[in-house]
């Protein structure tokens, strides 16, 4: 498994490294809520990517790793959680009958993030992203209901996926660290200049606000 795990890092950890140079500031209004995918994530720790580090390259990074440990945990339920494996072929024939699947074949560095932008006071949507999914997902029926002895079975099974998804984490974030001076190096050529240009850029337009080069009257 170690041996596995290793090579997905090492693909994953590529990845990102090929995409971050086509990386940009965004130029929008930031978000409010904070990504409940990034925010103190062990993944993003075992990689040296702080809370001085922007988002969007903390998210392409994350979503990557997530992956490769959700793939093992799908895998390890597969072969020894039949109760589980059941309800989640089940919940994903009920997905695939959904007309309008939005969230679904995005690139790691959208995947996981809000749909909408977040909402304008006094500017409501007209229609939302979201909202269109959530119409579709209701026409669609729900899963059949469970005994309680089914119930407490699968509390059970979910308990060790948990678990499982708890052990491949660590073991996935072990193997990041041995990538951590690549990811820092990386980060520092490509994007800590963007980000010092903008603040530059920043302090250029504080200093001077009202400037219009033609200088002050009588002078």
């Amino acid at each position: 498994m170690e041996r596995s795990l290793e090579t997905q890092v090492s693909q994953a950890v590529e990845a990102w490294l090929r995409w971050l140079p086509r990386w940009e500031p965004a130029t929008h209004r930031g978000r409010v809520a904070p990504c409940r995918r990034c925010l103190g994530s062990p993944i993003l720790s075992a990689a040296g990517l702080g809370s001085d580090v922007p988002h969007g390259v903390q998210h392409g990074l994350s979503t990557r790793i997530k992956t490769i440990v959700d793939t093992s945990v799908a895998q390890y339920t597969a072969r020894n959680l039949p109760m589980l494996q059941a309800e989640l072929d089940h919940q994903a024939d009920r997905n695939r009958s959904r007309t309008y699947r939005p969230a679904e074949g995005l690139e790691p560095e959208f995947e996981g993030l809000p749909m909408d932008p977040d909402p304008v006071p006094g500017a409501p949507f007209l229609f939302t992203i979201a909202g269109l999914a959530d119409e579709a997902d209701a026409a669609v029926p729900a899963l059949p209901p469970l005994t309680e002895d089914a119930k407490a079975a699968l509390r059970q099974e979910v308990r060790l996926a948990d678990e499982y998804a708890s052990m491949v984490g660590r073991e996935t974030c072990t193997i990041l660290l041995r990538h951590r001076l690549r990811i820092q190096t990386a980060v520092a050529q490509y994007v800590e200049p963007q980000i010092a240009a903008m603040l530059e850029e920043l302090t250029r337009s504080l200093d001077a606000p009202f400037d219009t080069g033609e200088g002050l009257p009588g002078v």
